[in-house]
């Protein structure tokens, strides 16, 4: 019998517990940890497994976890070790994720990077009554606060580790998931320097200048150039899409998809699963499927672009639309199916995103849109051949890309209008992203505006699309119905209410405290049109309940998420 697929579940440990489709990557750990090195880099792309992963090693390891081998690991790749048998559940360890970090601002954004800080202290805080752990390092954690000045929250885990090690007498593990997202986020909310200031501290304290650090496991997208953030950290085992090392950890092979069809009794469609879900390359290894989309399509047993509707493809997007022309006659060789070729440095330098087509190339292969050939370069410098990883891929760029490129005026908001009206929350979503996109340069005041009153921004913004609908609606802002004030209303003209569907409209700005995705903010906004009964003017005015439509307006920074009901 098929296990469970449990779709988003990052916890090793609920995994195992409640026996869900789970792929065994745990031979990473043993390869990692014999590697020896210090502090490790691995970069892939969004999707592909690093929190669980990192979660799994954080399972392995802690002490939180001693004599709990056996039963997670007993029948894993890893439990074959017997050395390594020894050491599971005996190091401390330190986890934290960067991947909410998510702020459209550096003061929201510092923020939230100081109440995790404050969190993994609060989880440590055994340490507080340590006999072993001395008085200074106390009164520093005492001081540990969402309100820390910058340079005491940089200093946070290198006084962690220490104390640790004073503790258990074991030198700490430290993992950090996600290190990238603040550095993508600042970039795309022009608040770069100030993050790249801070992050250059954070690292350095962290994972250089410690020597209590027993080892550092980070995970991340792209690699942020020494330059921003890693200059003074050289003894850093970066390990890219092109790199050789840990090939099958992240992602799933063909004989792993191969099994899991089995399992599912879906083995009859391995061929379509390969045409749109095949080809990413890590190192000398191709034939990588992203395992996003292979869990989504083992649940809702449909072929869709799975990997590319999820959140996080503004950076890609800003990147493509402002790029050099070369870049866009290049992207029309790829949607026809062909390849380019191009010097690729996986050092990413973003403040050359703009200007230099071998970092906007290299941030498209890092992030899994482009993939390359298992084949390296005779030298660092030369060229590579590059093509759209799989029809999953194409086809969301297909569409995408178009809009990117071949804005005419106008006919865009036509568009979007037309979508809003026909019910089509999907390209609703696509016209709106690269609207907001457009409107929102990080070099304009609107992004002022949207960080400081956000729902207004969109509000107002929405509202001027709509303007071209007066005389067959009536646009409405605003104004009280049922129990509570909706955003907008669309009230369709006595002339047009045979033909015209009324439309209720409410906005909603991602709030990490509340909702981890997109579509939880939606779903918030459709829910608060139901039970404050906005639709109640339009049913006094006559027009029928099952008529109405309702959206939900979600919005984080750049990325926008329309849903209908």
């Amino acid at each position: 019998m098929a296990r469970t697929v449990s779709i988003g579940a990052q916890g090793f440990e609920e995994l195992r517990k409640i026996d869900c489709f789970y792929v065994d990557k745990t031979a990473f750990i043993a390869e990692w940890w014999n590697s020896a090195d210090v502090s490790t880099l691995i970069c892939r792309p969004r999707r592909f497994g690093k929190t669980l992963l990192l979660d799994t090693v954080r399972c392995f390891f802690s002490t939180e976890f001693a004599e709990r081998g056996e039963e997670l690991f007993a029948d894993l790749a890893v439990w074959q070790d017997l050395k390594l048998r020894e050491v599971q559940g005996s190091v401390p360890v330190i986890f934290i994720s960067f991947a909410a970090v998510k702020e459209q601002n550096y003061k929201d954004a510092l923020t939230r990077i100081k109440r995790l800080l404050v969190d993994e202290v609060v989880r440590h805080s055994y340490l507080q009554r340590s006999v072993n752990v001395s008085d200074s390092r106390k009164d520093f954690f005492a001081h540990v606060s969402d309100s820390m000045d910058n340079s005491h929250a940089a200093d946070v885990l290198n006084q962690l580790t220490q104390a640790l090690l004073e503790h258990h007498g074991i030198s700490p593990i430290v993992l950090l998931d996600e290190y990238d997202t603040p550095m993508q986020e600042a970039w795309l909310g022009g608040f770069w320097d100030e993050m790249a200031a801070f992050m250059r501290s954070f690292m350095n304290s962290t994972f250089k200048t410690n020597p209590s650090l027993g080892r550092g496991l980070m995970t991340g997208i792209t690699r942020v150039s020494r330059e921003s953030i890693f200059s003074d950290l050289n003894n850093l085992n970066v390990c890219g899409v092109t790199a050789e090392k840990y090939t099958t950890s992240f992602g799933f092979t063909q004989q792993e998809v191969d099994a899991a069809l089995v399992e599912f009794g879906m083995q009859e469609k391995r061929d379509k699963v390969q045409e749109w879900y095949d080809g990413f390359c890590f190192g000398d290894i191709e034939g990588i499927y992203n395992p996003w989309s292979i869990t989504k399509y083992l649940d809702t047993k449909k072929f869709e672009p799975h990997w590319m509707n999820t959140s996080g493809n503004a950076l890609a997007a800003d990147v493509v639309r402002t790029g050099e022309d070369d870049i866009k006659k290049d992207f029309e060789i790829l949607l026809s199916g062909g390849c380019v070729s191009q010097v690729i440095d996986e050092q990413i330098i973003f403040s050359e995103l703009g200007s230099s087509s071998s970092a906007a190339w290299s941030l498209l292969l890092s992030s899994g849109y482009l993939t390359t050939t298992a084949e390296a370069p005779e030298q660092f410098d030369d060229p590579r051949l590059l093509r759209l990883t799989n029809l999953e891929v194409r086809l969301s760029f297909e569409k995408l890309i178009k809009r990117w490129f071949y804005r005419a005026g106008s006919a865009r908001y036509d568009s979007f209008v037309h979508s809003i009206l026909t019910g089509n929350e999907e390209d609703a979503t696509d016209y709106l992203n690269d609207i907001t996109i457009s409107c929102m340069s990080a070099f304009d005041g609107a992004t002022h505006t949207a960080e400081s009153e956000p729902e207004r921004f969109y509000h107002g913004l929405v509202l001027g699309l709509l303007a071209s609908l007066r005389g067959r609606y009536t646009v409405e802002s605003n104004r009280e119905s049922g129990r509570g004030r909706y955003d907008i209303m669309l009230v369709p003209t006595k002339d047009a209410q045979v033909k015209d569907t009324p439309i209720i409209i409410e906005f909603k700005v991602f709030d990490p405290r509340r909702e981890s995705t997109l579509e939880d903010t939606a779903s918030r906004a459709l829910a608060q049109i139901e039970e404050r009964a906005y639709a109640t003017t339009l049913i006094e005015r006559g027009f029928s309940a099952e008529h109405i439509l309702s959206y939900g307006i979600a919005f984080r920074g750049k990325e926008s998420l329309v849903v209908c009901r």
